[in-house]
């Protein structure tokens, strides 16, 4: 059965409708508080969340703090340039292979953090993130799918001010600012999708659409993002995958985040993030 898997003030948790379990307490301490360690027993958590009307929910979602899916993942991977239309926009030519950067792990946080910004040039790209569940080297584009334990939203904020800061950019220091990889807000198994490959993709600030797309529209979709990635490095479980953001980033009209701004993103099937903006001063002297 499809479960949802959820990192509830740094305990693994399933979710069900409105409420969460515990996963260790509902397993009864088979399992840990790790949602890290979880992913390494996908075949338990689809049984035991099979189980779940037969349980005492721990919680109320809505009465919960819930943090970035994965607690500690070993690597955060992103794909620049993935989506046609952003490619034509930025006035880029469509790449001929994936454009890999990384995101310090540090930057991860939950599906309602506070998005921290240090200039008054801080971007948004609402993403489709993949979380690998089966490790592998040299993994084929027909079994990469199974090597997915499942798929989330993900935001890859961006200061530009630091992303171009140097030539060529800097994409890994300009996009891993704390705060700056909200997440979740659960990690969602792929049989509870209808279309894994088709989901409507969207961000707003505050009321505005800003981005409204469909992940149908990758440039390179999933399983080929990993087939290209684990020909270079082993993929481990857990490691987290930014897979890029469709056309109608605020770089492009100048429309940047500022105080107060409230950033809402959302994937048909996986729930949405809501992430309020704040400036603070910046020490760094970079801008």
């Amino acid at each position: 059965m499809a479960f949802k898997l959820a990192n509830i003030s740094g305990k693994a948790a399933l979710v069900k409708g409105e409420h969460y379990y515990d996963l260790k307490v509902i397993s009864n301490n088979t399992f840990d508080e790790d949602t890290l360690n979880a992913l390494n027993r996908l075949d338990e958590l689809h049984e035991l969340y099979g189980t779940l009307d037969e349980k005492t929910p721990t919680g109320l979602l809505e009465e919960a703090k819930i943090d970035a899916p994965i607690s500690s993942p070993k690597n955060c991977y992103a794909v620049g340039l993935n989506y046609r239309n952003h490619a034509e926009e930025a006035g880029m030519e469509i790449p001929s292979v994936p454009m890999i950067f990384t995101k310090h792990t540090s930057c991860l946080v939950g599906p309602h953090a506070e998005i921290e910004m240090r200039s008054d040039h801080v971007d948004y790209e609402a993403e489709l993130v993949a979380v690998i569940g089966k490790s592998g080297k040299d993994i084929s584009v027909d079994d990469a799918w199974d090597h997915v334990a499942g798929l989330c939203i993900g935001q890859d904020i961006s200061d530009r001010v630091v992303q171009f800061a140097a030539k060529p950019p800097q994409f890994n220091l300009g996009k891993s600012f704390d705060t700056f990889g909200p997440m979740g807000p659960y990690l969602v198994s792929l049989d509870a999708l209808e279309n894994k490959e088709k989901l409507n993709i969207k961000c707003k600030v505050n009321d505005e659409i800003r981005q409204n797309d469909n992940t149908n529209d990758l440039i390179f979709d999933i399983p080929s993002i990993i087939k290209y990635l684990s020909e270079i490095v082993t993929l481990n479980v857990g490691d987290v995958i930014f897979t890029g953001t469709p056309g109608g980033v605020g770089v492009m009209e100048g429309k940047f985040l500022k105080e107060g701004d409230v950033l809402t993103t959302s994937i048909e099937g996986l729930g949405s993030l809501e992430n309020v903006c704040k400036r603070i001063t910046n020490h760094s002297g970079v801008e």
